[in-house]
C-alpha cells in the first residue's frame, strides 16, 4: 500500500479564494457583521480617496483584521502582517491584502470612541435578537496590566525614600573627594564628580515628580504610562494595572457594558450600572456586586435612577474592642424611620439634635454628610462599660445620609441569597476565559482611553464568539447579513452616558500652578530628557 501522496508543487490548480474557506467557517460571520456596519457613524477616522500618491486601505479591512485577530487570540500588529501574508482565511477576508503593521497599529490606536460605539451596537443586536433579558446584570471588575513597570510608578513615600538615598550617597562621595584630594589622584577625582552629576541630575528628576504629584492631588505618578495606577490586585499583590469593568447578563452571560478605570471597584458601581441601563434601554435594573463595591454613595446613585442593587455588605468593624462588646455592636441598635431615633439593647431611645456633619475620608475623597444620635440615659445604664469606653460614658451612633439606602440594600441582599448566589456563575468566567485561557491579561497601548478602546473591542469579541455558540451557523450567518443597525439608538445611549463621566487623571504636567521654584525644576528636567535622548520620562 502506498502512502497518501502530495500534490506537486509544480501542478497548475484553477480556483478562487472562496474555495480556500469553507462554507461554515467563522471568518464568514465576521465578514457579514463588519460589512453591515457604517463605520463613519460609528465615529471611525475613515480613510477617504486620495486622487494623488498612492492609494489607501479601506478602513473596513483593519476592524475586519483586528476581529479576526482578537478572536484567534492574536492582537499584536506584527502578528497580524505577517498572518494577512500566509493565513488563508485572512486573505479571503480582506482580499489577500497585506497592510503593514505600523498601519495595522495605528487604526486600534486612533478609534478608541469608534470601537466602544461599534460594542454598544453590537449589544443593540443582542437585545434584537432577545439574547438579553435587561432584567438582572452582574458586575465585577479585573486588573490588567498596564505598560509601566513598578519601577516606573512613583509615590511620595518611595521618592522620598529615593530622595534619602541619593542624600546619603551624595555626602559619601564628598567624603571620598575630600580623600582624593589629599592624595592627588584628578582621574578618580573626576569620576567620583560624574557619580555626584548623576545623583543631582536623579535629586531632579524626583523632586519634579513630587512636584507635579503634589499640585495634581494625585497620590502616585506613573512615568511610562501616565493614566495607570498601582492598584492591589490579589492579598498584598500590587500591580500597576487599569481596572476593566463589566457588567454581564443573566440569561445568556453576555456583556452589556464595559469600561476601564484607573480605580479600585469601592466608587465604580455607579457608572457600570448607569452604563448597563443606558445600553439595554431598560427602564429598571437589578445589579448583582461583591462586597468590594459596597458604598453608600454609590448605592444611593443607582436607587436614585431605579436601579435595584444586591451588593455584599462588608462585615462590621470593632473599632473599639476595649469598651464595646458584640451586643452592643452599631448593628443591635434599631433605627425607627418614622421618629428619626435610635432604641438601644436596653431599650433606650437615643435622639438626634436635627444637625448634620460633614465627614471626609481623606483630601481627594469625596465626603458626606452623618448625624449623631445619643441619649442622657446612658449615665445611668448598668452596663455602660459593656456598651462604650468614653469618659462622659455616652453611647453616640453616627447615621449617615446614605443610610436609607443602603439598608434597604442589606434587606435585599438578605432576602435573596439565591439570586446573589448567581452572581459568580453568571459573571466570574468571563474573565477567566479572556485572562487565562486567551492570554489577555496585559495591554501594549498608553493612555486609559485607548485601553478602553482595546477592551471594548475584547469584550465584542467575546460576545461574538459566545453568540456563535448559541445560535447555529446559517441561522445567524443570516441574521447577521439581514440585520439592519439603529445608528440613532447609540447617539440616544452617547447621550444618557454623557453625563456619568469617568474620574480621569489630571493632565501630567499643570504648568499655570507651579511657583518659580517648580518651574526651574520642571525645565531642568526637561533639560535633561533632551540630553539623555531617552523616552524613559515622559511627559503628557
Amino acid at each position: 500500500m502506498n502512502f497518501i501522496e502530495p500534490l506537486n508543487r509544480s501542478q497548475l490548480t484553477f480556483g478562487s479564494l472562496d474555495d480556500l474557506v469553507s462554507a461554515d467557517n467563522p471568518v464568514r460571520l465576521i465578514d457579514a457583521f463588519a460589512d453591515n456596519l457604517d463605520l463613519k457613524r460609528l465615529g471611525f477616522d475613515v480613510n477617504v480617496l486620495n486622487t494623488q500618491g498612492r492609494p489607501a486601505f479601506e478602513s473596513i479591512v483593519f476592524l475586519k483584521l483586528y476581529f479576526y485577530g482578537y478572536l484567534n487570540g492574536i492582537r499584536s500588529s506584527r502578528r497580524l502582517e505577517k498572518e494577512c501574508e500566509r493565513n488563508t482565511e485572512l486573505q479571503w477576508l480582506i482580499g489577500s491584502l497585506t497592510p503593514n503593521y505600523h498601519t495595522i497599529a495605528d487604526f486600534r490606536k486612533n478609534n478608541p470612541k469608534a470601537l466602544r460605539n461599534t460594542f454598544k451596537l453590537f449589544v443593540l443586536f443582542l437585545k434584537e435578537e432577545e439574547l438579553v433579558s435587561g432584567d438582572v446584570v452582574a458586575i465585577d471588575g479585573t486588573k490588567v496590566r498596564a505598560h509601566n513597570g513598578k519601577k516606573n510608578n512613583f509615590n511620595p513615600k518611595k521618592i522620598a525614600r529615593h530622595l534619602a538615598y541619593i542624600e546619603e550617597k551624595t555626602n559619601e562621595y564628598f567624603d571620598a573627594l575630600d580623600e582624593l584630594d589629599k592624595r592627588e589622584q584628578p582621574e578618580l577625582v573626576k569620576e567620583v564628580k560624574q557619580k555626584i552629576q548623576r545623583l543631582n541630575d536623579n535629586k531632579i528628576r524626583y523632586e519634579a515628580l513630587g512636584d507635579l504629584m503634589e499640585d495634581s492631588g494625585e497620590p502616585q505618578i506613573s512615568t511610562t504610562d501616565p493614566d495607570s495606577r498601582a492598584l492591589l490586585v490579589q492579598g498584598q499583590v500590587v500591580e500597576v494595572c487599569y481596572n476593566t469593568q463589566a457588567a454581564v447578563d443573566s440569561k445568556h452571560k453576555l456583556v452589556v457594558a464595559t469600561h476601564t478605570i484607573n480605580r479600585n471597584d469601592r466608587n465604580a458601581l455607579s457608572a457600570i450600572a448607569h452604563e448597563a441601563k443606558a445600553n439595554l434601554g431598560a427602564s429598571s435594573l437589578t445589579v448583582l456586586a461583591d462586597k468590594g463595591y459596597h458604598n453608600g454613595r454609590q448605592i444611593q446613585e443607582c436607587t436614585d435612577s431605579k436601579i435595584s442593587t444586591i451588593v455584599a455588605h462588608s462585615e462590621i468593624v470593632n473599632s473599639n474592642s476595649k469598651g464595646t462588646t458584640e451586643a452592643y455592636m452599631v448593628d443591635k441598635f434599631t433605627y425607627k424611620d418614622n421618629d428619626d431615633t435610635y432604641t438601644c439593647p436596653q431599650g433606650q431611645t437615643l435622639k438626634s439634635t436635627g444637625t448634620w456633619y460633614t465627614k471626609n475620608r481623606s483630601e481627594r475623597a469625596i465626603g458626606y454628610q452623618y448625624k449623631k444620635y445619643s441619649t442622657s440615659s446612658c449615665k445611668t445604664c448598668p452596663v455602660r462599660h459593656l456598651c462604650t469606653a468614653k469618659a462622659d460614658g455616652r453611647r453616640e451612633i453616627e447615621r449617615s445620609e446614605f443610610a436609607s439606602a443602603v439598608e434597604a440594600n442589606r434587606y435585599r441582599y438578605q432576602s435573596n441569597p439565591e439570586l446573589y448566589r448567581k452572581r459568580q456563575e453568571i459573571n466570574e468566567h468571563i474573565f477567566g476565559t479572556i485572562k487565562r485561557k486567551w492570554g489577555y491579561n496585559h495591554t501594549n497601548l498608553i493612555g486609559i482611553e485607548k485601553v478602553n478602546g482595546e477592551m471594548s473591542l475584547i469584550m465584542t469579541v467575546y460576545n461574538f464568539k459566545r453568540v456563535m455558540n448559541i445560535y447555529k451557523f446559517d441561522d445567524l450567518l443570516l441574521k447577521l447579513k439581514n440585520w439592519k443597525p439603529d445608528y440613532e439608538k447609540i447617539i440616544r445611549t452617547l447621550f444618557k452616558t454623557a453625563r456619568i463621566r469617568l474620574k480621569m487623571p489630571i493632565s501630567f504636567l499643570q504648568i499655570e500652578n507651579f511657583s518659580m521654584r517648580k518651574m526651574s525644576r520642571i525645565m531642568r528636567l526637561l533639560c535633561l530628557i533632551v540630553k539623555s535622548n531617552t523616552r524613559k520620562w515622559i511627559i503628557d
